[in-house]
């Protein structure tokens, strides 16, 4: 029975492999990764670093998280407790009286013990697959802390993003004001018509109303925002765009990491340790089970002591019991493919946070000569004006490419930062920071977990 195979821990299949996992285009040999980087020195942004302790601590999705734990734990304790006899204290006493003659009295005091010997491993199997979900409950934990880091960091740096773009709006508002009232001063000296007053107007006009749009956008964003940090919509303090410094160091180490550093892979194999023994169980299930019953008890006549070994097996159930393992086995492969599918997913978001950044970086140093040039295209159109051999709407017409170069400018930045930050979560970072009240939780745990460790070896001697 030793050998069998329902007694065998789990190892995960041959067939997991990290093989070329980020792509024939990626180098992947070193071994560290900006993964390895704790949040807070990845996010070294004090108001950024402020609204992730927030989040960690008030997020809905963190509470239930935690509770799912403490579910789980509690699941475990039970688990092993199977392993201990059970024990029933049921006193009873009787009286009677008959008319004539005296009462009698009569009463016992029996005390009963019950405990199944795991002999086919149902018991162990159990309490491994109690064990499997137990860390799979810790896994989903940090699943969702990686998460809420990046969707809490995503927000943050969108309202700089949007900061930005605010402050080149408002000060090309400004200046297309301007422009309106020196194309009206033309049109009265008789150097323009009217379509171009209109078309300047129309202009300023669009700027205008663009900052409408881009200030209900910022209340969205910090209303995304306050959701995720669980309080009321408000106002956030926050720095600027182009103060912002991340890794530029796109380190992203070899495949295998993700087998240890991503929660999710990690929770996806969890779910196939449960399903290996699940299997197991149901495969156990089919040996008979042998169970010891004894009680001893007390009345005033007597001493009363039994013992009952009961070994038992279904006869009539074999085809149901063979109808579980095979839900069993199907479940297994079912959880495989949704490991090696998971695994595949977190290559490739891998993969898209890197094509991501490389984009956003190649296009950094042909953004900043556009700009270059439509700067030198609005001051040369302005002289040319001034010596008659221009109009003032090729003028208008540079103004209104520079911003647009400028406004692109800005959201090129950001989806560097954005890059970076989702390649950070791709590759798991993140996920080995707790918050202290997460970790007050866990050591709690732990002593719990010793306390009904102890227990187990008293009662078992």
């Amino acid at each position: 029975m030793s050998g069998c195979s329902i007694f065998k821990k789990y190892s995960r299949p041959e067939s997991i492999t990290t093989d070329a996992l980020f792509g024939r285009d990626v180098i992947a040999t070193d071994s560290t990764s900006i993964a390895d980087i704790g949040w807070r020195d990845f996010f070294t942004d004090p108001h950024l670093q402020t609204l992730i302790e927030q989040g960690l601590k008030n997020n809905s999705d963190m509470l239930i998280a935690a509770q799912r734990v403490t579910e789980a734990e509690a699941a475990l304790r039970t688990a092993r407790l199977s392993f201990l006899p059970s024990f029933a204290f049921s006193p009873s006493f009787s009286t009677s009286c008959n008319i004539g003659q005296p009462a009698s009295y009569s009463y016992s005091l029996p005390i009963s013990a019950g405990w199944e010997i795991d002999i086919a491993g149902r018991t162990l199997n159990n309490k491994r697959k109690a064990n499997a979900a137990y860390e799979q409950s810790k896994l989903y934990r940090r699943s969702v802390q990686t998460s809420l880091i990046a969707s809490i960091a995503n927000c943050y740096y969108t309202l700089l993003m949007l900061d930005a773009q605010q402050d080149i709006s408002r000060t090309t508002a400004e200046s297309w004001k301007e422009n309106v009232r020196i194309t009206r001063a033309m049109k009265q000296a008789g150097m323009t018509n009217e379509a171009s007053v209109s078309r300047t107007e129309a202009n300023a006009c669009s700027i205008e109303a663009s900052l409408f749009d881009l200030e209900y956008d910022i209340i969205q964003v910090e209303n995304s925002l306050a959701l995720l940090l669980g309080v009321v919509p408000q106002h956030f303090e926050r720095g600027l765009l182009h103060e912002q410094r991340l890794c530029e160091e796109l380190l992203i180490g070899v495949p295998a990491q993700l087998l240890s550093r991503r929660p999710d892979v990690q929770s996806a194999e969890r779910a196939l340790e449960q399903a290996y023994y699940n299997a197991n169980f149901a495969r156990a299930d089919m040996y008979p089970s042998l169970k010891l019953n004894g009680s001893i008890g007390w009345n005033p006549a007597s001493w009363l002591v039994s013992f009952v070994a009961n070994l038992a097996t279904d006869i009539f159930n074999a085809g149901k019991k063979r109808a579980a393992l095979t839900i069993a086995k199907a479940q297994q492969e079912e959880a495989l493919i949704t490991f090696r599918q998971t695994l595949l997913a977190a290559g490739n978001e891998v993969n898209d946070a890197l094509a991501k950044c490389h984009a956003a970086s190649n296009k950094t140093d042909v953004r900043m000569r556009q700009i270059a040039a439509l700067e030198s295209a609005v001051n040369s159109t302005r002289q040319l004006m001034s010596h008659s051999e221009s109009t003032y709407l090729e003028v208008l017409t540079a103004q209104q490419a520079l911003l647009s170069a400028q406004l692109s400018q800005v959201a090129d930045r950001f989806e560097r930062i954005q890059g970076t930050i989702n390649l950070y979560k791709a590759l798991g970072g993140g996920a080995d920071e707790e918050p202290v009240e997460v970790q007050e939780s866990a050591k709690k745990s732990r002593k719990a977990a010793r306390r009904t460790k102890k227990a187990e070896n008293t009662g078992n001697k």
